[in-house]
This record gives structure tokens, C-alpha cells and sequence, in this order.
């Protein structure tokens, strides 16, 4: 058994289930994003799904079954222009869980409506969180993330671009079906659900990259490591101006020692020059570590 467990091509296969099992239950948590808190409110999500939205409010078409169907197009062209099928397989699975969950949990799904407030933080938690988990799983929910491809492949138009244009032109269909005022609402849910896919995808943000630009290099140092336990990395810079060399620190500390190294660094060197940034992920020694299973 633990020959078993070892074996590459046993390890391969957990990290390809692994990767499915996520894209399973992300389609399904966005298919209840759209059935309990959009659909019912009349909130378009952006895509390819808005269009499938907005036929099921025109015509009262299965979104989910709309959804595959105009998926099926961009599925043959990314498999003819964007790179073969087997870039494309998990996106393929992805749509077809998303399109099926959506048709199939709609009857059993109950309607959130009322206070905008609540359908669209939850709404978009939930639509960030089931395309978050959707990328984890190195998949994607189609539409314009295959077209994005095709364009950036063979056009060099980037992936920001492709997204902008098309989920405006959604949006702007949108407005004469159901009015100005639910655009904007799906707007904010939509900007939700980016922040939610960014936390998922990147982690929360519990770190801090901090940059220290100081002539008391050594105390500095030492007082990092003795005082704070955290590590630090020497670097070399110039001034672009001056041109004269500059002592740089680089550590990287959890979120709540941030206000306890700029006194040190105030204590030390008032005239130090200091940013801190947001680390999106942080592994290694004295973190979280690296494992093969998070890439």
C-alpha cells in the first residue's frame, strides 16, 4: 500500500481527481448561485450564462440548456484554433456539470428575493467561490474564457480585453430586458464575485511583503530575526538618481506583526524608507510549505 501511495502515476492520479472534484462541486455552486439568488431577482451574471439569464427571461428557455448550447460553437473552435482537445477537456466537463446542475437543482432550489443587499453578497460569494474552485481545478466555465484564448493565441488580445468587451456587450443587451437599475445590481454582484475568485484562487492575503530601504542594515536585521523570529533577505540597489548603493531588507511577516515591525524599524532608523505590500501567498520556511498538491 505504501508503494502504492508513492507511485507517480498513482500521486498523478490523485492530483487529476482532485482537480475534477473541485470542478464538480465549483459548477455546482455556481448553478445554485444563479438558481436561488440571480434568476429569481433577475441579475445577469456576466458570459455567456447572462445570455442563457436572459433568454429564460425573454422566452422562459433553460438557462442551463441555452448555456451548453451556445457553449458548443466556442468548444468546436477552441478544439479546431485554440490548442486541441485536451486543453479544453476539463472546460468541456465544466459546462456541462454548470449546464446541468443549473436545469436539474432549479425545481429544488428556493428563491431568495426581497432586500438586494442579501441576494447579492450571497450571490456573488457564491458564484466567486464555485469559479474559484472552477480554476483551481484548472478548469473554466467557458464562453469567453475560450474565446479569450482563440483571441490571445492567434491575435495577441489579452485575456483583460476579451473580458471587458464581452461581458459589457452582455450587460448592455441586457438593460432593455430587464432595466437599467438590475444591470447595476449585477455589476456590484459581479464585482463580488471577482474578489471572492481572487481570494480563492490566491489565498486572503495573511501576509506582507515589506521592503526596507535603510542605512542601519544590521540592526535592522537583527532585530527582525531576534525581537520578530522572521527571516531576511538582503538585497542590493541604487539609488536612480544618487546612483549611490542602498542597503535593501526584504521580510515577510504575518498581518498582524506589520504594525509591530514599522515601530521597530521607526525605533531603530526614523529615516528608513519602508512599503509594505500584500502577499497574495506565502510558502516555505516559516509559512505555510510547498506542496506539489496546491499548484
Amino acid at each position: 500500500m505504501e508503494f502504492l501511495k508513492n507511485h507517480p502515476v498513482f500521486k498523478r492520479f490523485l492530483l487529476v481527481a482532485k482537480d475534477y472534484l473541485l470542478i464538480t462541486v465549483g459548477a455546482c455552486t455556481i448553478a445554485v448561485a444563479v438558481d436561488v439568488f440571480m434568476t429569481p431577482n433577475q441579475v445577469v451574471s456576466a458570459g455567456v450564462t447572462g445570455l442563457g439569464m436572459l433568454a429564460f427571461f425573454l422566452w422562459g428557455w433553460p438557462v442551463g440548456l441555452v448555456n451548453l448550447g451556445l457553449n458548443l460553437p466556442l468548444f468546436l473552435a477552441g478544439i479546431r484554433w485554440g490548442g486541441g482537445i485536451r486543453l479544453f477537456f476539463r472546460t468541456i466537463y465544466a459546462v456541462l456539470v454548470l449546464s446541468l446542475a443549473i436545469d436539474l437543482l432549479a425545481p429544488f432550489t428556493p428563491a431568495v428575493q426581497g432586500d438586494p443587499f442579501i441576494y447579492l453578497l450571497f450571490g456573488g460569494l457564491l458564484d466567486g467561490l464555485g469559479v474559484g474552485l472552477v480554476l483551481r481545478g484548472r478548469g473554466t466555465t467557458g464562453g469567453t474564457d475560450i474565446l479569450a484564448q482563440i483571441l490571445q493565441r492567434h491575435r495577441q488580445i489579452s485575456f483583460g480585453q476579451v473580458f471587458l468587451w464581452s461581458n459589457s456587450v452582455v450587460l448592455l443587451v441586457s438593460v432593455p430586458v430587464v432595466g437599467l437599475e438590475r444591470v447595476l445590481y449585477a455589476l456590484v454582484l459581479n464585482f463580488i464575485s471577482s474578489r471572492v475568485i481572487d481570494a480563492v484562487q490566491e489565498g486572503m492575503g495573511y501576509a506582507r511583503s515589506v521592503l526596507v530601504v535603510s542605512e542601519e542594515r544590521e540592526r535592522v536585521s537583527e532585530a527582525v530575526l531576534t525581537a520578530m523570529g522572521r527571516g531576511v533577505t538582503f538585497l542590493q540597489g541604487w539609488g536612480g538618481y544618487t546612483g549611490v548603493p542602498r542597503n535593501v531588507l526584504w521580510v515577510v511577516v504575518s498581518r498582524s506583526q506589520v504594525t509591530f515591525l514599522k515601530r521597530l524599524i521607526a525605533e531603530i532608523d526614523p529615516q528608513a524608507f519602508v512599503v509594505v505590500t500584500q502577499a497574495s501567498q506565502v510558502m516555505g520556511e516559516g509559512f505555510r510549505p510547498v506542496r506539489e498538491k496546491d499548484s
